[in-house]
């Protein structure tokens, strides 16, 4: 009828590692959650904007993070490129600090030799 105190510290036992996953879970699915709504699109973005940076060619239209707009007249090397944000007005702008290409400029020799 009674149960002893040494068989009801061994069901405790047992139940406690249940109690311990079932409490560990919802850390799991927050972790899940974030990955799929914040960690994924945010490694997307950064791809769309890596692909975009690496074919900027002369002739394109640029708008950079600090708001200039500009055509590029020359790609110096992989870091840099010059635009014209006026006439006669040259800078030399970070590739990755490009924030949008409005408009393409003309193909590349590979493209029109294909």
């Amino acid at each position: 009828m009674f149960i002893t105190p040494a068989f009801a510290q061994a069901a405790g036992a047992a139940g406690d590692t249940n109690s311990m996953l079932m409490s560990l879970l919802p850390f799991a699915m927050i972790f899940v959650i974030m990955y799929f709504l914040i960690l994924r699109p945010q490694q997307r973005k950064a791809k769309e904007h890596a692909n975009l940076v690496k074919n900027i060619r002369r002739g394109d239209t640029v708008v950079t993070n600090g708001g200039l707009v500009g055509k590029v007249t020359k790609v110096v090397d992989d870091e840099q490129i010059e635009m014209e944000v006026s006439d006669g007005v040259r800078i030399r702008q970070m590739r990755q600090m490009i924030a949008a290409v409005r408009s393409k400029g003309e193909p590349t020799s590979e493209a029109v030799a294909s």
